[in-house]
């Protein structure tokens, strides 16, 4: 029980956080900002706090620090990844960590399958085509040319494609039910094998449940390969020059998970070689993006790709606020009253 207390709830960025109208049902006090935008104010705003919030703030090990947050007893993380947070840190000071799982399925399942279009169809290109003066369309007669795949085919539609997902939780169910619905044939892949040479022995092989295929098999069959995978050690540059090599021309990469996961030089260089069809994406290694000093997939010599980006949004929709309130409202008074949920450390 941690009631006796009167915690000092902070929370880092309200822009993203719907927190509770009338506060926490338990004796605090919370002080909210829209943004935390350096470490100077990020260090001064979490001193005295017990309790923080936040969804894409960084909480590192410098931040954890008891010379930095004296007081610090739980940190609630307003969204499903728990990446910002310095989980050993935090583990090692016995700072619970929870996380708000499942707030945003139907509307990131759904940013993955507009993704997809977007991809397949050329959606956003078209766009600028139909809009541009002189009108190559007026011209030319048809503009098909830049809807082709890499080998000069038209594209495919939903039901000659493979839908390959990586990633099998309630957001890779979701957008496997979606692959289904749409007509695709759907592969869930198992866990990637370990690269035994880089680990200085042999690993065994994941095991392949009877539901699931190979990484490489799905590598090679998938013509929509999505990633909806946390990023942590293990997935880092889960995609990277090799995987491309073994994929299959006409696919595109969906990913809806997390920076860091696709190799974005690689991920171009792909693109640039037509080993893949095209890239559509909501994530990135560096976020905010500003611009080609940020990632490569801005870069100039990247711009006639078949890359599609949306700035860090597939989660936003009315029934992901309000399951997010009612997620994060439910786990710190619970955290409050001693009986945790959705705990990461």
């Amino acid at each position: 029980m941690h009631n006796h207390v009167v915690h000092q709830i902070v929370a880092l960025e309200k822009q993203h956080q719907p927190l509770p109208t009338n506060g926490f049902d338990f004796p605090s006090t919370l002080t909210a900002y829209e943004k935390t935008s350096t470490r100077e104010e990020l260090h001064e705003r979490v001193r005295n706090a017990t309790i923080v919030i936040t969804t894409t703030v960084k909480l590192d090990a410098e931040t954890l620090h008891p010379d930095v947050t004296p007081r610090l007893q739980y940190i609630a993380v307003s969204a499903t990844g728990t990446d910002p947070v310095d989980l050993v840190v935090a583990k090692q000071r016995g700072i619970r960590v929870t996380n708000c799982p499942g707030a945003n399925l139907d509307a990131v399942s759904e940013h993955a399958i507009s993704l997809y279009f977007a991809a397949r169809r050329r959606t956003v290109l078209l766009d600028r085509k139909t809009r541009e003066q002189p009108s190559e369309w007026k011209q030319q007669g048809t503009v098909n040319r830049h809807m082709r795949l890499p080998d000069g085919s038209p594209p495919l539609t939903c039901r000659e494609e493979v839908l390959g997902v990586v990633g099998y939780g309630g957001l890779g169910k979701r957008i496997a039910d979606l692959g289904h619905a749409l007509g695709m044939r759907v592969l869930i892949a198992s866990r990637k094998a370990a690269e035994s040479a880089s680990l200085g022995g042999s690993l065994p092989t994941p095991k392949v449940e009877n539901d699931r295929v190979p990484f490489d098999d799905v590598l090679r069959q998938a013509t929509v390969l999505v990633l909806s995978l946390p990023r942590n050690l293990e997935t880092l540059n889960l995609l990277s020059t090799a995987e491309f090599g073994k994929m299959h021309p006409y696919a595109v990469v969906i990913n809806i998970a997390r920076g860091g996961i696709v190799d974005e030089a690689a991920i171009v260089q792909a693109l640039k070689d037509k080993q893949i069809a095209g890239y559509a994406t909501d994530v990135y290694q560096v976020e905010p993006v500003g611009g080609p000093e940020d990632t490569p997939l801005l870069a100039e010599d990247a711009k006639d790709l078949n890359i599609t980006m949306t700035p860090h949004l597939a989660w936003f929709s009315q029934r992901t606020l309000k399951n997010l309130g009612d997620v994060l409202k439910a786990t710190v008074e619970a955290w409050a009253s001693g009986q945790d949920i959705n705990v990461i450390v």
